[in-house]
């Protein structure tokens, strides 16, 4: 079995001196796709993100390791990718599988630096307090913190800042939601009267200017993490941002089916969209209400851009913006209806080819860009690198550094994404493998060899990935090729009998295929469930349960299935049973 080094923070402490180190402004946006002035959208206002485009490089071929909140924002947080971390669902954390392992601002940490978290950087509930040296805040009137020892004990303090989504206090009140399971609480999209002050964004920008302040009057160096949740549903924004877009110069999808060829299992049913009110049933969303929700998303772009506009102006009237890298992320893209699909939930390169842009002052080749095909998992070492800290033995990425000195530099490797399916034979992991110009997927069996689905798309000639050439005998040599590319067999087995939790194999087990997810204890399976079940209520609805699970599609079935007395509701009772 293949061992994975686990780092300690001992061995970083002290290795570095504050003399003239770099701080780092660490800018994630959630759900955003890489259409963008800085990268040749002529559509999109977004002339903020295009300010650091002009002092940075911006990738151009930068992958997401999957498509999902949590699975990339851990991954690219601890420089891990997901069957490490074993997190490729919503509701489970990093620390189970890696216990030890030093984080991104924990590193920074722990040479000296003062780390800060303002709204959405890990995926909301999963709050690393070992991260930071302050409470994780949020624009929700609490800050965060975990025990340092037992990171599940949650530590919440209050604050005076809380905003709200919708205009409507009922569209705000989470028990208006309770009344009907499949329906969220307000619209799919929203012209906003608020001041976007009064919104979480807004509210989040503010903190970022008083914690920049508070950085300069400090003078120690800094990784402040500024979390971003719009262009992510519901596309909420103020009116100014909705008139940056004439509705009649919006396009819509060019294709809104499968790819040819493709296996049927690829995509998901837009389970999350469908259930705000008032978007219609039917797949794909007719071209009227379709428009509408693009309008919101490039919206919620230019409202999102105009926040990072404030924390651009703050650093430079703190005098810090020449001595401070500024690192903006998309955690993933997002289908705006490409190949009939809402949301992100595949391994479409809609899907997984996300913004990352990077700013070193100083930098030669500011204003370039670069091709080269790079991953999520190499920010991590880029930025100790660049910030004269030692990069931790263990990381899955590399540091992009060579990049920002010669932004025309070759591809050195390709990139890997992956998505959880259920096919029908059975579950699957689909590893996609983005080289660049193709783009293979290969559906592999759980904890398996046998791969049963595959699709190949020639990004060059076929960008839009309307027809999938797996099947063409001419392109076996490359799918071949490829697949040398995917991991050992068994790296995607859950952690559940394969690992102690020390990290150790269990004893005369070693050697042995490690259960599958669905075959872990009614312990473990209880703890899972009294996660979920924040309110405490005793059951969950269906629009929960499967909006927090890595393929929505399957967590419907399993719903079904184990929805005995079919109240619309799993108890926990019915949770531990699985239907038996």
């Amino acid at each position: 079995m293949k061992r994975f080094f686990i780092f300690s923070a001992l061995s970083l402490i002290g290795s570095s001196s504050f003399a003239g180190q770099p701080n780092v402004l660490f800018i994630s946006v959630d759900d955003l796709r890489p259409q963008l002035g800085c990268y040749g959208d002529k559509l999109i206002k977004s002339p903020n993100i295009d300010r650091i485009a002009a002092r940075g490089i911006v990738f151009e071929k930068a992958y997401t390791q999957q498509a999902v909140c949590s699975p990339s924002r851990t991954a690219i947080m601890t420089g891990l990718r997901p069957d490490v971390t074993k997190v490729w669902d919503l509701e489970t954390h990093f620390r189970p599988a890696q216990p030890d392992c030093i984080t991104l601002p924990q590193h920074f940490k722990a040479n000296g630096y003062q780390c800060e978290a303002l709204s959405k950087i890990y995926h909301k509930g999963h709050e690393d307090g070992r991260s930071w040296t302050a409470p994780h805040w949020y624009p929700f009137g609490r800050a965060v913190d975990t025990d340092l020892e037992d990171w599940t004990k949650q530590i919440v303090t209050k604050h005076d800042v809380n905003t709200l989504e919708y205009s409507s206090p009922e569209a705000n009140d989470p028990s208006v939601k309770k009344k009907d399971k499949e329906a969220k609480g307000g619209p799919s999209f929203e012209v906003s009267p608020k001041d976007e002050s009064d919104l979480p964004d807004g509210a989040t920008a503010n903190e970022a200017v008083k914690r920049l302040a508070a950085f300069k009057a400090k003078g120690q160096p800094f990784f402040l993490a500024v979390g971003f949740l719009k262009p992510h549903l519901p596309f909420v924004a103020p009116k100014k941002y909705w008139d940056l877009y004439d509705p009649n110069s919006i396009p819509l999808p060019s294709i809104t089916h499968l790819p040819e060829g493709a296996p049927p299992y690829v995509g998901h049913t837009n389970g999350e969209i469908h259930n705000y009110p008032g978007v219609p049933k039917e797949d794909p969303i007719p071209a009227d209400f379709a428009k509408n929700l693009r309008h919101g998303y490039y919206a919620c772009i230019s409202y999102m851009d105009a926040q990072v506009g404030k924390v651009l102006d703050a650093l430079e009237k703190e005098g810090l913006a020449d001595n401070t890298i500024i690192v903006l992320w998309g955690d993933h893209g997002w289908q705006l209806g490409d190949h009939g699909l809402w949301h992100k939930h595949t391994n479409f390169e809609l899907a997984t080819r996300a913004p990352l842009l990077i700013s070193a002052p100083g930098s030669k080749t500011a204003g370039q860009k670069c091709a080269a095909t790079v991953e999520f998992v190499d920010v991590y070492p880029t930025l100790a690198e660049l910030c004269g800290l030692p990069i931790p033995s263990g990381l899955a990425g590399s540091s992009l550094k060579t990049y920002i000195d010669n932004p025309s530099a070759p591809s050195t490797k390709v990139a890997m994404s992956q998505y959880p399916k259920k096919s029908p034979e059975g579950a699957v992991m689909g590893y996609s493998i983005r080289n660049d110009r193709y783009r293979a997927t290969f559906y592999r069996l759980r904890n398996g060899s046998q791969i049963v689905g595959t699709e190949l798309y020639d990004e060059q000639n076929d960008p839009n990935e309307t027809v999938s050439l797996a099947g063409k005998p001419e392109h076996k040599e490359l799918l071949e090729s490829l697949a040398k590319k995917l991991p050992p067999v068994g790296s995607d087995a859950d952690r559940e009998g394969a690992k102690s939790k020390k990290g150790k194999d269990k004893g005369k087990g070693k050697g042995k295929p490690a259960m599958p997810a669905a075959a872990t204890s009614t312990d473990d399976r209880g703890a899972r469930f009294d996660k979920l079940d924040k309110d405490k209520a005793g059951k969950l609805s269906r629009e929960f349960y499967t909006t927090h699970q890595s393929d929505a599609a399957a967590a419907g079935e399993r719903f079904t299935k184990w929805d005995k007395n079919k109240d619309g509701f799993l108890s926990r009772e019915e949770y531990l049973k699985q239907g038996k």
